[in-house]
């Protein structure tokens, strides 16, 4: 009978597992079609278990579609005391969603989900808590404080996970909760199980980052359990370390002396002088605690999360050194090969450590050479960081970069020549000892049909000319002529920009004058920008002819010689030619610059400070700049501030580093109690109890070996000191009895020797004896079996 009964109870589950099964296939391809109100009503009435997950399945769907699911609000939440876990769970995802419409009828589930906390299986009480936090209905702000305060005692790390989720949603609920969930989320923090301790420090990020009090006692197991969170949770666990470290670690330095490599030869061959050190620099010295938080996150770098890496650069970039930092570029370039979106983002950070640290990435240049699939914003940071570290690469690599950005240049892609023209600019200004090869590169587009190409080179010659006005007199006069072929207006305004800047050298002989004859001639078919910029060249030949003129009148007054008539003059013509030329144009903005300058050409000293000054030389800082100062992996970084004067809503930068007597006593951070598997500290014993331990150990060795019985030996640990003193005095009287005591036992041990001695000689006699005997029966033996 028992055996038929048994096989009638697995025939009874097969067929629920059959039934469940094509439930769940007759579902998966049915849940899309939808059913009338009436029979979804019903199928959440039905008392069978299949029908009601199937119901809560339909209605679930419809509300992530965006249709009306409020109407079945009273049918689902009867369900909430279904003691079948899916339907819980499906049933709490409803309530969560439409609590706030219907707090009323949200209120009367409270009682049966506050009955699901006391549930034996953790899931449930888990699954219990996060449905209440989730409620958002300050009413029951109260109890889910308490029920939050059950959860953080709970025997399960799962439902302690969930209170401590579950503290952001209370405070956001009800601020005034605050001090009570303070008191939790201190519990939380000392948890010994890592993703327990994680959630709670992402909930001390979101309700009291600036608390770093509550962290001290916790801080060393923290930095051990880093290693074993979740992603989500080391985003957070790297923000709060940042914070505190700035808030707790001062930034100490020391004086050393730093020695030449030169020096490392002498000392070799013995030739090493007194003057062998070099200048003091500082040394940063980090707190053993910090060194414990920066070593504690490194093996962070091989994360699979792009994002944690950024965060683990991040730190070592805000609160660690230089060689920490270096540790951080491999990881950084090797998120090159994720995806597009992931590559952009990680090339914003890379820049900007670049930006403070060049040499770290001089080796990884060859990644960072632009390919053909990579989109506009990938290669302009990818040409940027190529800029930042050219000066300081090896010739070498110089020469890559340099012809990977002129075969760029000669590309069909204007925003890409557009790019690398600067970035050949760029490279010039930081290295002086290249800028005469990217000159000639330069000077060898000009001529180009392309007017953007021609246009970037000449506005980036100008700079570069700009830098040593005397040494580029030759390559002016080459721009001057080729002014014919140049047939884009930006390029053309510069070259006759920069003829005017030279328009001083050599006096009567410079070209200047030349020039503005022959761009007279089609003055009228010239663009306006191109126009602005020879009135402006006609204004300073001009007032070059009369300081020239000045010159030459108080001489000849020395000499008393007859001045020359200087309206004859042929540039005093041209500028008269250029004043008509202007006066019938028909652009206003030029006709009002023409009578600025005439006007100002009336007083020569004036004019001479305005037009005749000399320019400083520009200076093209990197893209990059209005990124610098912002954290690595914020949005502020992408956005560089994201506009406006404000910048972007929500960033928040570090705090200072706190100044050195004003940070916490270290003290602090050390842990009492047991040892957890997370710390190497051991356990903290007073010294009372190990005098006890070591005198009861002490005393039962000494029982075992005298005789002592055990009761005895367990009394020695609780004597008081006359005991101990009384028992040295009795040891001393022994000691005097024992010395007589020894004399006599040396004669009897004499005595004794001699027995021993005569007993050995009787003992080798009797040996002796026995191997003859032995021999005489081996003889016997070996005759018989002769015979």
């Amino acid at each position: 009978m028992e055996s038929i009964s048994r096989i009638s109870n697995l025939l009874e589950s097969a067929r629920e597992l059959t039934l469940d099964a094509a439930q769940a296939a007759r579902s998966s391809r049915s849940t899309t079609r939808s059913l009338p109100t009436a029979q979804v009503k019903k199928l959440l009435d039905s008392r069978n278990d299949r029908e009601v997950l199937d119901g809560l399945r339909r209605v679930i769907s419809m509300m992530y579609r965006q249709q009306k699911t409020l109407p079945f609000f009273s049918s689902v939440v009867k369900n909430v005391a279904s003691p079948n876990i899916e339907i819980k769970k499906l049933v709490y995802i409803y309530l969560i969603h439409h609590a706030e419409q219907e707090p009323d009828m949200a209120l009367l589930s409270i009682n049966t989900i506050q009955k699901s906390l006391s549930d034996s299986n953790p899931q449930v009480r888990a699954l219990a808590l996060r449905t209440m936090s989730g409620i958002r209905v300050p009413v029951i702000s109260q109890i889910v404080s308490l029920a939050i305060k059950k959860g953080v005692v709970d025997m399960s790390p799962h439902v302690r996970k969930a209170a401590a989720l579950a503290i952001p949603k209370c405070y956001r609920l009800e601020p005034s909760t605050l001090p009570q969930l303070l008191e939790n989320l201190t519990t939380l923090l000392g948890d010994k199980q890592y993703f327990v301790a994680g959630a709670a420090v992402s909930a001390f990020m979101e309700i009291c980052p600036d608390q770093v009090d509550l962290i001290h006692k916790h801080y060393r197991s923290l930095v051990k359990k880093i290693v074993d969170m979740d992603e989500w949770s080391q985003l957070a666990m790297l923000r709060m370390m940042s914070i505190y470290a700035r808030k707790c670690f001062p930034r100490r330095t020391r004086s050393a002396k730093a020695k030449d490599k030169s020096t490392d030869l002498q000392d070799f061959y013995g030739d090493a002088s007194t003057e062998s050190l070099s200048e003091v620099e500082q040394v940063v010295v980090l707190d053993p605690d910090l060194v414990l938080l920066l070593n504690g996150i490194k093996p962070l770098l091989q994360s699979r999360n792009s994002g944690v890496v950024v965060a683990v650069a991040r730190c070592y970039v805000d609160i660690g050194t230089p060689e920490y930092t270096k540790a951080a570029v491999g990881p950084l370039v090797a998120l090159l090969r994720s995806a597009q979106d992931i590559q952009q983002v990680a090339l914003y950070n890379i820049v900007s450590v670049c930006l403070a640290h060049p040499e770290s990435f001089v080796k990884h240049a060859s990644h960072f050479l632009v390919r053909a699939t990579d989109t506009a914003p990938v290669w302009e940071l990818k040409l940027e960081v190529l800029t930042l570290i050219f000066p300081h690469s090896p010739l070498q690599t110089k020469t890559l970069i340099l012809n990977e950005l002129e075969h760029f240049s000669r590309g069909t892609n204007k925003a890409l020549v557009r790019e690398a023209v600067r970035a050949i600019g760029r490279c010039a200004q930081a290295d002086p000892t290249t800028a005469p090869r990217c000159m000639r590169l330069l000077l060898g587009q000009i001529t180009s049909l392309d007017g953007t190409l021609a246009a970037e080179s000449l506005t980036v010659i100008r700079h570069l000319i700009q830098q040593d006005p005397q040494a580029h007199v030759g390559t002016v006069v080459r721009l001057a002529k080729n002014l014919d072929s140049a047939t884009d207006p930006q390029a053309r305004a510069t070259i006759i920009w920069l003829v005017g800047e030279f328009s001083s050298l050599n006096g009567e002989d410079n070209i200047a004058a030349d020039v503005l004859r022959i761009l007279l001639k089609e003055f009228a078919d010239e663009s306006e920008i191109a126009k602005r910029q020879i009135v402006l060249l006609a204004a300073k030949v001009y007032l070059h002819h009369l300081n020239r003129t000045t010159e030459a009148q108080k001489s000849d007054e020395e000499n008393q010689e007859p001045p020359p008539n200087s309206e004859e003059h042929p540039i005093a013509r041209l500028w008269n030619y250029v004043l008509l030329l202007a006066r019938y144009d028909t652009s206003y903005d030029l006709r009002d610059r023409t009578r600025l300058y005439k006007a100002l050409l009336s007083v020569p000293q004036l004019a001479t400070l305005m037009l005749l000054a000399p320019k400083p030389a520009p200076h093209a800082p990197s893209p990059s700049e209005t990124r610098r100062g912002f954290a690595l992996g914020s949005a502020a970084l992408v956005l560089a501030g994201g506009g406006g004067v404000h910048g972007l809503r929500g960033y928040e930068p570090l705090p200072d580093w706190v100044p050195e007597g004003r940070e916490p006593d270290p003290k602090l951070r050390n842990t009492e109690g047991m040892r957890n598997e997370y710390t190497d500290e051991k356990r903290v014993v007073p010294a009372a109890q190990m005098l006890g331990d070591t005198g009861s150990m002490g005393r039962g060795q000494g029982a075992k070996s005298n005789g002592l019985s055990a009761a005895g030996a367990a009394e020695t640990g609780a004597k008081t000191l006359d005991d101990w003193l009384a028992e040295d005095e009795e040891d001393e009287d022994e000691e005097e009895e024992g010395e007589g005591e020894e004399e006599e036992s040396e004669e009897e041990e004499e005595e004794d020797d001699e027995e021993e001695e005569e007993e050995e000689d009787d003992e080798d006699d009797n040996d002796e004896e026995s191997d003859q005997e032995m021999d005489d029966a081996k003889a016997e033996l070996e005759g018989f079996l002769s015979r």
